[in-house]
C-alpha cells in the first residue's frame, strides 16, 4: 500500500521534513509530491484537499489527513522513538492544529522560500517521488 506525502515544495521547511522522513523510513513506507506538481494537483482534487491546506498532506489507505493529523500519522510509521508522537493524537484536533498553523504560518519568515531548485536525491530515493 502507498502511503503518499504532498508537501509545499517552495517550502525549505517542507523540503528539510521530507529529508527527514526519508532518513528515517529506510522501509519506503511513503512517496513524495509536491501540491504544486500535476500528480499533486490530481490527488488535491481526487481527495478533495482544500486550496488552502498548503503544507502538508498523507494520503493513506483511500483517506487524506491534514495538517497535525498528517504529521502524527507519518511520525507513527517513523523508525526510532518518533512514533511515540502519535500518542499527542489524544490531544483535542483544534489544539493540535493550533499549533500546527502557527508553525505553518510562520514557516517562510523562519526557514525562507526556495524559489530556485529542489534537492536532486540519489537513484534510490528518486524513484520514491512521484
Amino acid at each position: 500500500m502507498k502511503r503518499i506525502i504532498l508537501f509545499d515544495g517552495e517550502c525549505n521547511f517542507c523540503n528539510k521534513s521530507v529529508q527527514f522522513i526519508i532518513k528515517r523510513d529506510p522501509s519506503a513506507h511513503f512517496y513524495f509530491t509536491s501540491l504544486q506538481s500535476e500528480t499533486g494537483e490530481r490527488y488535491r482534487k481526487q481527495y478533495k484537499i482544500p486550496d488552502d491546506i498548503d503544507s502538508l498532506v498523507l494520503i493513506e489507505k483511500g483517506k487524506s489527513y491534514t495538517k497535525s493529523a498528517a504529521a502524527l500519522h507519518i511520525a507513527k510509521k517513523l523508525d526510532g522513538l518518533w512514533h511515540l508522537l502519535f500518542l499527542f493524537i489524544l490531544v483535542p484536533r483544534k489544539l493540535r492544529d493550533g499549533v500546527y498553523d502557527y508553525i505553518a504560518k510562520n514557516r517562510y519568515k523562519w526557514f525562507g522560500k526556495n524559489e530556485d531548485a529542489c534537492m536532486l536525491p540519489p537513484p534510490e530515493i528518486r524513484k520514491r517521488f512521484i
